[in-house]
């Protein structure tokens, strides 16, 4: 079941914590999360799983930046969420998607107790202007069944910023 934007406002500070929110940016059954200034494109155009790829930032500054196509950008969120005993999910905005922009293009299902800022995987079919603060992708939540465990991975866990793949980890054993 997913919570309504009426219930998430109620659940505010309880089991859903969103910094900074602001009332405005809720909807009807999600709530919108906000394009911070720093982006990270990957230095190379290869990119391999079992390494860790470098990887520089960009600022985009407030008269915007040009993104091209076929290339992949790393953003974040302004907003830092946690959850605890509901699975939080996210969905780049209609308005955004019908520009062309995918804004998380996979792993938009959360884990259960997790706390960060979400990192954006953004990728454009054509050239676009985007700007920082813009409402850009929406988090709602969905209710769980059973007995689970929170989230403690090291790998995402209480992230201070733009996280690039740790999926190379996975191949240390």
């Amino acid at each position: 079941m997913i919570l309504s934007g009426k219930e998430i406002e109620k659940r505010l500070n309880n089991d859903i914590f969103i910094t900074p929110f602001n009332r405005e940016q809720l909807n009807p059954n999600s709530y919108n999360l906000r394009l911070h200034n720093k982006l990270m494109v990957y230095d190379e155009n290869v990119l391999d799983m079992k390494k860790e790829n470098t990887a520089h930032e960009i600022t985009i500054p407030e008269e915007g930046l040009l993104l091209e196509t076929n290339k992949l950008y790393l953003g974040r969120t302004v907003e830092h969420t946690r959850t605890e005993k509901l699975v939080p999910m996210l969905e780049g905005r209609s308005s955004v998607g019908r520009l062309g922009l995918f804004i998380h293009v996979t792993a938009g299902f959360g884990d259960v107790g997790f706390s960060g800022f979400w990192t954006l995987e953004i990728f454009c079919v054509q050239p676009i202007r985007i700007f920082p603060n813009v409402e850009i992708c929406q988090i709602y939540y969905h209710s769980i069944l059973g007995d689970y465990e929170q989230y403690k991975s090291g790998k995402y866990q209480n992230n201070k910023g733009i996280q690039p793949s740790l999926l190379y980890r996975d191949f240390i054993k």
